[in-house]
Protein backbone atom coordinates (compact mmCIF):
# COMPACT_ATOMS: atom_id res chain seq x y z
CA UNK A 1 0.00 0.00 0.00
CA UNK A 2 1.75 3.08 -1.32
CA UNK A 3 0.89 6.45 0.23
CA UNK A 4 1.96 9.15 -2.19
CA UNK A 5 0.55 12.70 -1.94
CA UNK A 6 -1.55 12.30 1.20
CA UNK A 7 -0.74 15.70 2.71
CA UNK A 8 -4.31 16.81 2.20
CA UNK A 9 -3.75 20.51 1.62
CA UNK A 10 -7.34 21.75 1.81
CA UNK A 11 -7.34 24.28 -0.97
CA UNK A 12 -9.67 24.41 -3.95
CA UNK A 13 -10.72 20.99 -5.21
CA UNK A 14 -9.87 19.11 -2.02
CA UNK A 15 -12.17 16.96 0.11
CA UNK A 16 -11.01 16.25 3.66
CA UNK A 17 -13.33 13.25 3.94
CA UNK A 18 -11.98 11.27 0.99
CA UNK A 19 -8.76 9.56 -0.05
CA UNK A 20 -8.40 8.07 -3.51
CA UNK A 21 -7.28 4.44 -3.86
CA UNK A 22 -5.90 3.58 -7.31
CA UNK A 23 -5.60 -0.03 -8.51
CA UNK A 24 -4.60 -1.70 -11.76
CA UNK A 25 -7.04 -3.72 -13.89
CA UNK A 26 -5.12 -6.10 -16.13
CA UNK A 27 -2.08 -7.14 -14.08
CA UNK A 28 1.15 -5.62 -15.33
CA UNK A 29 2.97 -8.93 -14.82
CA UNK A 30 0.40 -11.08 -16.65
CA UNK A 31 1.62 -13.16 -19.56
CA UNK A 32 -0.10 -13.04 -22.95
CA UNK A 33 -1.81 -16.35 -22.15
CA UNK A 34 -3.01 -15.03 -18.79
CA UNK A 35 -4.36 -11.86 -20.39
CA UNK A 36 -6.25 -13.95 -22.96
CA UNK A 37 -7.76 -16.02 -20.12
CA UNK A 38 -8.73 -12.90 -18.16
CA UNK A 39 -10.47 -11.44 -21.20
CA UNK A 40 -12.21 -14.70 -21.99
CA UNK A 41 -13.61 -14.90 -18.45
CA UNK A 42 -14.44 -11.18 -18.25
CA UNK A 43 -12.09 -10.69 -15.30
CA UNK A 44 -10.53 -7.38 -16.32
CA UNK A 45 -11.97 -5.74 -13.19
CA UNK A 46 -10.85 -8.43 -10.75
CA UNK A 47 -7.08 -8.32 -10.41
CA UNK A 48 -5.61 -9.01 -6.98
CA UNK A 49 -4.81 -5.30 -6.68
CA UNK A 50 -8.44 -4.45 -7.32
CA UNK A 51 -9.52 -6.95 -4.64
CA UNK A 52 -7.17 -5.19 -2.21
CA UNK A 53 -8.83 -1.88 -3.13
CA UNK A 54 -12.28 -3.37 -2.46
CA UNK A 55 -10.98 -4.74 0.83
CA UNK A 56 -9.88 -1.23 1.81
CA UNK A 57 -13.36 0.03 0.92
CA UNK A 58 -14.90 -2.64 3.15
CA UNK A 59 -12.58 -1.66 6.01
CA UNK A 60 -13.62 1.94 5.46
CA UNK A 61 -17.25 0.93 5.97
CA UNK A 62 -16.47 -1.08 9.10
CA UNK A 63 -14.17 1.38 10.85
CA UNK A 64 -14.46 5.13 11.18
CA UNK A 65 -10.98 6.30 10.27
CA UNK A 66 -12.17 9.84 9.61
CA UNK A 67 -11.64 9.47 5.86
CA UNK A 68 -13.40 7.27 3.32
CA UNK A 69 -11.64 5.48 0.45
CA UNK A 70 -12.77 6.41 -3.06
CA UNK A 71 -11.94 3.59 -5.46
CA UNK A 72 -10.41 4.78 -8.72
CA UNK A 73 -10.21 1.98 -11.26
CA UNK A 74 -7.01 3.11 -12.89
CA UNK A 75 -3.41 2.19 -12.24
CA UNK A 76 -2.69 5.78 -11.21
CA UNK A 77 -3.61 9.37 -11.95
CA UNK A 78 -4.23 10.10 -15.63
CA UNK A 79 -0.97 9.65 -17.56
CA UNK A 80 0.95 9.49 -14.27
CA UNK A 81 2.72 6.77 -12.32
CA UNK A 82 3.72 5.89 -8.78
CA UNK A 83 6.00 3.63 -6.78
CA UNK A 84 3.35 0.92 -6.38
CA UNK A 85 3.67 0.14 -10.09
CA UNK A 86 7.11 -1.39 -9.54
CA UNK A 87 5.45 -3.96 -7.28
CA UNK A 88 2.68 -4.57 -9.84
CA UNK A 89 5.37 -5.26 -12.43
CA UNK A 90 6.79 -7.97 -10.17
CA UNK A 91 3.39 -9.63 -9.75
CA UNK A 92 2.44 -8.18 -6.35
CA UNK A 93 -0.95 -6.75 -5.49
CA UNK A 94 -0.36 -3.03 -4.92
CA UNK A 95 -2.49 0.10 -4.60
CA UNK A 96 -1.87 3.82 -4.21
CA UNK A 97 -3.44 6.17 -1.65
CA UNK A 98 -3.61 9.81 -2.83
CA UNK A 99 -5.61 12.73 -1.48
CA UNK A 100 -8.70 13.82 -3.38
CA UNK A 101 -7.24 16.55 -5.56
CA UNK A 102 -4.28 18.85 -5.85
CA UNK A 103 -4.81 22.58 -5.63
CA UNK A 104 -3.97 24.69 -8.64
CA UNK A 105 -3.09 27.94 -6.86
CA UNK A 106 0.58 27.29 -7.64
CA UNK A 107 0.38 25.50 -10.95
CA UNK A 108 3.38 26.85 -12.85
CA UNK A 109 5.83 23.97 -13.23
CA UNK A 110 9.17 24.80 -14.74
CA UNK A 111 10.54 21.43 -13.69
CA UNK A 112 9.74 18.49 -11.45
CA UNK A 113 12.32 19.72 -8.94
CA UNK A 114 10.72 23.17 -8.88
CA UNK A 115 7.31 21.63 -8.17
CA UNK A 116 8.67 19.71 -5.20
CA UNK A 117 10.37 22.78 -3.78
CA UNK A 118 7.05 24.62 -3.96
CA UNK A 119 4.83 21.97 -2.40
CA UNK A 120 6.92 19.81 -0.08
CA UNK A 121 6.72 22.11 2.92
CA UNK A 122 5.07 21.51 6.32
CA UNK A 123 2.84 24.56 5.87
CA UNK A 124 1.00 22.77 3.06
CA UNK A 125 0.26 19.64 5.13
CA UNK A 126 -3.05 19.00 6.89
CA UNK A 127 -1.75 16.75 9.66
CA UNK A 128 -5.21 15.71 10.79
CA UNK A 129 -5.94 14.45 7.29
CA UNK A 130 -2.64 12.54 7.21
CA UNK A 131 -3.54 10.98 10.56
CA UNK A 132 -6.91 9.80 9.19
CA UNK A 133 -5.27 8.23 6.13
CA UNK A 134 -2.78 6.54 8.45
CA UNK A 135 -5.66 5.15 10.53
CA UNK A 136 -7.26 3.69 7.38
CA UNK A 137 -3.94 2.08 6.43
CA UNK A 138 -3.51 0.67 9.93
CA UNK A 139 -7.06 -0.70 10.06
CA UNK A 140 -6.56 -2.39 6.68
CA UNK A 141 -3.24 -3.94 7.69
CA UNK A 142 -4.67 -5.12 11.02
CA UNK A 143 -7.66 -6.68 9.26
CA UNK A 144 -5.45 -8.47 6.75
CA UNK A 145 -3.06 -9.66 9.46
CA UNK A 146 -5.93 -10.97 11.61
CA UNK A 147 -7.72 -12.71 8.74
CA UNK A 148 -7.54 -16.46 8.06
CA UNK A 149 -5.63 -17.78 5.07
CA UNK A 150 -7.29 -17.46 1.69
CA UNK A 151 -9.38 -20.39 0.51
CA UNK A 152 -7.33 -22.33 -2.03
CA UNK A 153 -8.23 -24.08 -5.28
CA UNK A 154 -11.43 -22.07 -5.72
CA UNK A 155 -13.35 -23.45 -8.69
CA UNK A 156 -16.58 -22.69 -10.52
CA UNK A 157 -18.23 -25.82 -11.85
CA UNK A 158 -18.98 -25.38 -15.56
CA UNK A 159 -19.56 -28.92 -16.86
CA UNK A 160 -23.21 -28.33 -17.67
CA UNK A 161 -23.27 -24.50 -17.80
CA UNK A 162 -26.58 -24.52 -15.96
CA UNK A 163 -28.15 -21.28 -14.76
CA UNK A 164 -27.25 -21.96 -11.10
CA UNK A 165 -23.66 -21.31 -10.03
CA UNK A 166 -21.77 -23.95 -8.02
CA UNK A 167 -18.45 -23.17 -6.35
CA UNK A 168 -15.98 -25.43 -4.55
CA UNK A 169 -12.76 -24.72 -2.66
CA UNK A 170 -10.23 -26.23 -0.26
CA UNK A 171 -10.63 -25.53 3.44
CA UNK A 172 -8.61 -22.77 5.06
CA UNK A 173 -7.18 -24.19 8.33
CA UNK A 174 -8.01 -21.01 10.29
CA UNK A 175 -11.52 -20.48 8.91
CA UNK A 176 -14.70 -21.01 10.93
CA UNK A 177 -16.89 -20.33 7.88
CA UNK A 178 -16.80 -18.87 4.39
CA UNK A 179 -18.63 -16.26 2.38
CA UNK A 180 -19.47 -16.28 -1.31
CA UNK A 181 -19.61 -12.74 -2.63
CA UNK A 182 -20.94 -11.67 -5.99
CA UNK A 183 -21.77 -8.56 -7.94
CA UNK A 184 -22.97 -7.49 -11.35
CA UNK A 185 -20.31 -7.35 -14.03
CA UNK A 186 -20.65 -3.56 -14.10
CA UNK A 187 -20.62 -3.11 -10.30
CA UNK A 188 -17.66 -1.42 -8.63
CA UNK A 189 -17.92 -3.53 -5.47
CA UNK A 190 -19.47 -6.75 -4.20
CA UNK A 191 -23.25 -6.48 -3.90
CA UNK A 192 -24.31 -9.76 -2.27
CA UNK A 193 -22.87 -11.99 0.46
CA UNK A 194 -23.88 -15.62 1.09
CA UNK A 195 -22.53 -17.22 4.31
CA UNK A 196 -21.43 -20.85 3.86
CA UNK A 197 -20.40 -23.39 6.50
CA UNK A 198 -18.70 -25.93 4.23
CA UNK A 199 -16.48 -25.83 1.18
CA UNK A 200 -19.16 -25.91 -1.49
CA UNK A 201 -21.99 -23.58 -2.40
CA UNK A 202 -24.66 -23.39 -5.09
CA UNK A 203 -26.42 -20.10 -5.75
CA UNK A 204 -29.46 -19.57 -7.93
CA UNK A 205 -27.65 -16.79 -9.72
CA UNK A 206 -26.46 -16.87 -13.33
CA UNK A 207 -22.72 -16.86 -13.91
CA UNK A 208 -23.49 -14.97 -17.14
CA UNK A 209 -24.51 -11.85 -15.20
CA UNK A 210 -22.37 -11.89 -12.06
CA UNK A 211 -18.76 -12.07 -10.87
CA UNK A 212 -18.17 -14.42 -7.92
CA UNK A 213 -15.50 -14.86 -5.28
CA UNK A 214 -14.98 -16.77 -2.03
CA UNK A 215 -13.43 -15.51 1.21
CA UNK A 216 -12.63 -17.22 4.52
CA UNK A 217 -14.00 -15.95 7.84
CA UNK A 218 -12.60 -16.80 11.28
CA UNK A 219 -14.53 -17.14 14.54
CA UNK A 220 -13.99 -13.45 15.38
CA UNK A 221 -15.37 -12.32 12.02
CA UNK A 222 -12.10 -11.41 10.35
CA UNK A 223 -12.31 -11.90 6.57
CA UNK A 224 -9.65 -12.84 4.08
CA UNK A 225 -9.26 -11.28 0.69
CA UNK A 226 -11.77 -12.76 -1.77
CA UNK A 227 -10.55 -15.27 -4.34
CA UNK A 228 -12.14 -15.26 -7.81
CA UNK A 229 -12.75 -18.84 -9.02
CA UNK A 230 -11.28 -20.57 -12.04
CA UNK A 231 -13.69 -22.58 -14.25
CA UNK A 232 -13.64 -26.34 -13.86
CA UNK A 233 -15.35 -28.70 -16.30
Amino acid sequence: MNNDIVGGNLGAGQDAGVVRVFSEGLPAAATDAEIQRIRKLGGENDSTSREVARYIADVGRSYDAGVKPLLIFRLDRFLRGGDHYSFNQQGFAAVRFTDFGKTSTISIRTSAAKTHRIWDLPKFVDFEYVAHVTQLNAATLASLASAPALPANVKMQTKNLENDTSLTWDASPEAAAYEVVCGSTNAADWEYVQPVSGTRATLSVSKDNEIFAVRAVDAAGHRSLPVVPEPQR
